[in-house]
């Protein structure tokens, strides 16, 4: 089941033009988790919103799911430390999707970061963020990687850690960005992603059942490429059946549209209890 529980600390009491928000208050629970949308954009900061990455935590286990280029701003506006931060999932190889990773290792280093970090990703994600990061800050990614242990995972077949199983899907988006749409099964709760695609059959097992699916529609009725419109998507919500459906990465045609939707659409700072 899902709860909106705190929705929109950032602007408590106020509205952002353009976009509206509601509030619904409850109260926590030790076994629940909680995802927190520290940013839901797309690549060219639609809305004024902050690139793709949400916060997962149950049991005292932190993910971050998409790491954009703005996250380490997300991270200061919800209190999310980078010090804390057990995993990362990373969708694919965009900038507004894993471009903040190196802020965050500098952020974790600066503050004298000591547990590993796993990074979870489609192949080439060590090269990948070390290349990125040497090139916004020369030198500094082996002074990263002596300070704080980094263990990389790559995506295939099913990955299992000490604390849930994830699988990752191929999907339908710039194919050199290895794109991919997780599922993350974690005691008995499923989260589902399905990070930047077009309109796939790949989704229906990705969303199978899941407590949540977050599904991106960055476009209102164009027809692609690279991403899903919402026209393509309602024909397909029969089909899917997830616990419930949330649309992320809204383009600006989404969000001129946002009040008339039929589904949720996420925004920062938005959290939702999933228990």
């Amino acid at each position: 089941m899902i709860n909106e529980i705190l929705l929109f600390s950032r602007y408590k009491g106020r509205k952002k033009a353009g976009i509206g928000y509601f509030c619904s208050i409850r109260k926590t629970n030790l076994i629940s988790m909680i995802l927190t949308v520290l940013g839901c954009g797309d690549a060219f900061a639609s809305g004024g919103q902050l690139n793709t990455c949400f916060h997962l935590q149950h049991n005292h286990v932190q993910v971050l799911l998409d790491c954009g280029a703005t996250s380490l701003v997300g991270m200061r506006r919800e209190g999310v430390l980078s010090t804390e931060i057990d995993y990362i999932i990373l969708t694919h190889f965009h900038g507004d999707h894993f471009g903040g990773v190196p802020f965050i290792l500098l952020d974790a280093l600066v503050n004298k970061r000591t547990k590993p970090l796993t990074i979870i990703s489609p192949p080439g994600g060590k090269q990948r963020i070390a290349q990125l990061t040497e090139c916004l800050y020369p030198g500094i990614f082996q002074q990263i990687a002596s300070t704080f242990f980094i263990i990389y995972k790559e995506f295939g077949g099913d990955i299992v850690t000490e604390h849930f199983t994830l699988i990752a899907t191929p999907v339908i988006h710039s194919p050199d960005s290895l794109p991919h749409a997780v599922r993350l099964q974690w005691d008995n709760k499923v989260v589902s992603f399905s990070g930047d695609t077009e309109w796939t059959d790949a989704l229906l097992p990705v969303s199978d059942k899941a407590d949540l699916f977050i599904c991106e529609c960055n476009y209102f009725d164009k027809e692609g490429p690279a991403h899903i419109s919402y026209h393509q998507l309602v024909p397909q919500l029969p089909r899917l059946n997830a616990h419930k459906i949330v649309l992320t990465h809204l383009g600006e045609s989404m969000l001129a549209q946002k009040s008339s939707l039929q589904l949720l659409c996420l925004a920062e700072g938005m959290k939702l209890e999933i228990n």
